[in-house]
């Protein structure tokens, strides 16, 4: 009997220059993966993917797309090779994607195709760069601080503008998203309470705050244009780890997310309740599988990459 099993895809962060490099080497599903989503988009994304530079890499309307793809070019990759020795993936019991990480989850679960989830995935990218309506945003990391002095820190930020918690990412690792007074402000008041590391983020946006209201009307006109299926897999919304599964709920979470935050314990404990027993990461790197392993709640769990996973035999000429 195969395990109960949660798949996690992550969002934007995870990218680096020459990321899935051996899947797209190794695998024609992978490279399949790539050449749908470059023609959706009408470029080559697979060459910047592949040399860089970082820092165009790293922009938003670039990264969001180009983590979606190796995501699922890794899946891909798992799924030949597993076909290869004539058996099938296992199906899991739930997908859950960080952020950005959900288009990836959507296209796995059956609900988007991979031509229409790196389209919207372009758009979202584009739609956040502009949002805002002239009020500068930015964003803090919050490290080592208890529950207690995070919420704290997060009201009194909030009287000196915007501020809201963007992302409770593992216990004691938040954050936080608004206008930049009020992360200034954030980012002195946790020093000043011992945090173990407070700074502020070098992004020019507040990601998962109400500064994102008109990205997340441009996503929901987006979504309107594209057809989106109910989910094959149960999928948890990121702002409360509600199941997902249907295709209204998925239109709702991929536009309303942009002003909501991530509750990645919420998602991780709404999973381990469940029952699953293994997590596995499909996406480049493993900054999801270090978070997890830090929820108390995953606690015994296997928790495993899809990078670790050997590639399809398949031989390129």
């Amino acid at each position: 009997m195969s395990p109960i099993t949660t798949w996690i895809f992550p969002g934007q962060g995870s990218q680096a220059v020459g990321m899935g490099s051996e899947a797209l080497a190794a695998s024609p599903a992978a490279r399949a993966v790539l050449a749908e989503a470059e023609a959706a988009l009408g470029e080559k994304i697979g060459a910047l993917i592949a040399n860089g530079p970082a820092d165009a890499l790293e922009r938003t309307e670039q990264a969001q797309p180009a983590i979606l793809i190796i995501s699922i070019a890794l899946l891909e990759a798992a799924r030949e090779r597993a076909a290869a020795r004539g058996e099938t993936l296992e199906v899991p019991n739930f997908a859950a994607g960080h952020s950005a990480g959900q288009y990836a989850a959507a296209v796995a679960a059956g609900a988007l195709s991979i031509g229409d989830a790196v389209k919207l995935a372009r758009i979202r990218g584009d739609l956040m760069q502009t949002s805002g309506g002239g009020r500068p945003g930015a964003m803090a990391a919050i490290l080592g601080l208890p529950e207690s002095e995070e919420s704290r820190i997060v009201a009194e930020g909030a009287a000196r503008g915007v501020l809201v918690l963007a992302n409770r990412n593992s216990p004691g690792q938040i954050v936080l998203s608004g206008e930049v007074a009020a992360i200034e402000h954030a980012v002195a008041a946790a020093a000043a309470a011992g945090a173990k590391r407070a700074v502020r983020l070098q992004v020019s946006i507040a990601s998962h705050s109400p500064l994102m209201e008109e990205a997340a009307a441009g996503m929901r006109a987006a979504l309107e244009s594209v057809t989106v299926h109910d989910p094959k897999i149960t999928m948890l919304a990121n702002a409360n780890a509600a199941p997902i599964r249907t295709a209204a709920e998925l239109r709702r979470e991929l536009s309303d997310h942009l002003t909501t935050g991530v509750d990645w314990i919420a998602a991780i404990g709404a999973t381990a309740a469940a029952g699953t027993e293994r997590y596995v990461e499909i996406g480049y790197g493993r900054v999801l599988s270090g978070l997890v392993k830090r929820i108390p709640s995953a606690a015994g769990a296997e928790i495993v990459s899809i990078d670790d996973l050997p590639l399809t035999a398949a031989v390129v000429s």
